[in-house]
């Protein structure tokens, strides 16, 4: 199988690139170097791949590099809450834009497949039962209400507390950031091209990814990173809210792993979105203090508060992948947290401004 994998020297795009290898598959490896994710320089990790420096957005690059090629991969874009709204463009322009001019040059090369990196960001906040009202949609949370220390979303009807649920890929999406409505126009853009060109594409709903090679010391990071990031310097890991906020962190492997699982299995539909996840949800205190006692590091403080855009549990369903692609999460919490104390992480970015 050849396969154009975009962000192939990425924190996911280059655990891809090396596994499709493995398995004796042919990479075409695509990346920008952004900046802000990569210091402008090539990780040493990457360089065996023959990465090509280039930009999605090009479509003359994307031509000459779809030649022959099967299959996409396409996981190159801007990721995280971002610095403030002026980010707005950028997201557009990388994941949007970016994901359209792909998306004609699959059409003019004949291409039928693509694997799209999408995000758990696409749900907003979880799914929730309320006892007397069923699952409902969560009333937004208010600043008062974070402020006072009450952080679980009640129910709009009767404003009682909520059980958080798992969460299904038909669950509502509601995006609470650029970069979560981003990820979610491209899932718009590849449905629309598949429906119109016969075409097919799984969306890959990450949930939180971690593992050797995460971005460290960025805005852009993800939490994992951010607690280890302040482990060793010596300081006490900050926790947001108050640490009870659950997650499913999921290691890197297997989503490299649910990659090749997707590009190797015709999805049934046009577009199949498909949780990623480990199918273990633990809660963000869980993971700082793990992460510390791995570290042998201060104890995490938690400080309350929340930033924009943040949700109070996202935990997914995983069944579908499971019967859908045969992907089941290999590494758990506890071995994967204690690893990362010690993986390699990429060097420190460099932001643009």
């Amino acid at each position: 199988m050849r396969v154009l994998l975009t962000g192939a020297a990425g924190f996911i795009g280059s655990q891809i690139a090396d596994l499709l290898v493995t398995e004796g598959h042919e990479v075409v490896a695509l990346d920008l170097l952004l900046p802000q994710a990569h210091g402008g320089e090539l990780p040493d990790w990457s360089r065996p791949h023959g990465v090509i420096r280039g930009d999605v957005r090009d479509a003359a690059v994307l031509d000459e590099l779809l030649a022959g090629v099967d299959v996409v991969c396409h996981q190159a874009a801007m990721v995280g809450h971002g610095l403030d709204p002026s980010d707005a463009p950028d997201y557009a322009s990388h994941n949007d834009f970016g994901t359209a001019v792909l998306l004609a040059a699959m059409h003019r090369a004949g291409v039928g497949r693509l694997v799209l990196a999408s995000s758990m960001v696409v749900y907003g906040e979880g799914r929730y039962a309320c006892a007397q009202h069923d699952v409902v949609r969560p009333s937004p949370r208010r600043d008062v209400d974070i402020a006072a220390g009450r952080y679980d979303p009640t129910c709009p009807v009767c404003r009682r507390p909520l059980t958080p649920l798992l969460v299904p890929e038909d669950a509502p999406l509601e995006p609470r950031s650029t970069y979560a409505a981003s990820k979610l126009a491209q899932e718009h853009l590849a449905g629309a091209w598949a429906r119109q060109t016969g075409g097919d594409v799984w969306a890959l709903r990450y949930h939180n990814v971690y593992g050797p090679r995460m971005p460290r010391d960025t805005p852009y990071a993800g939490v994992a990173s951010i607690f280890r990031s302040a482990l060793a310097t010596g300081s006490r890991p900050r926790v947001l809210e108050d640490g009870r906020q659950r997650r499913d962190f999921v290691h890197v492997s297997d989503v490299a792993r649910a990659n090749l699982l997707a590009l190797a299995t015709p999805p049934p539909d046009a577009l199949v979105p498909v949780n990623i996840c480990s199918g273990e949800p633990h809660t963000v205190g869980e993971l700082a203090t793990t992460l510390a006692t791995a570290m042998d590091g201060p104890t995490p403080v938690v400080v309350g508060g929340a930033r924009t855009a943040d949700v109070r549990h996202v935990v997914a369903d995983p069944r579908r992948a499971t019967e859908l692609l045969g992907y089941t999460a290999r590494v758990r919490f506890t071995d994967g947290i204690a690893a990362f104390a010690t993986d390699p992480l990429r060097e420190p970015a460099t932001l643009a401004g």
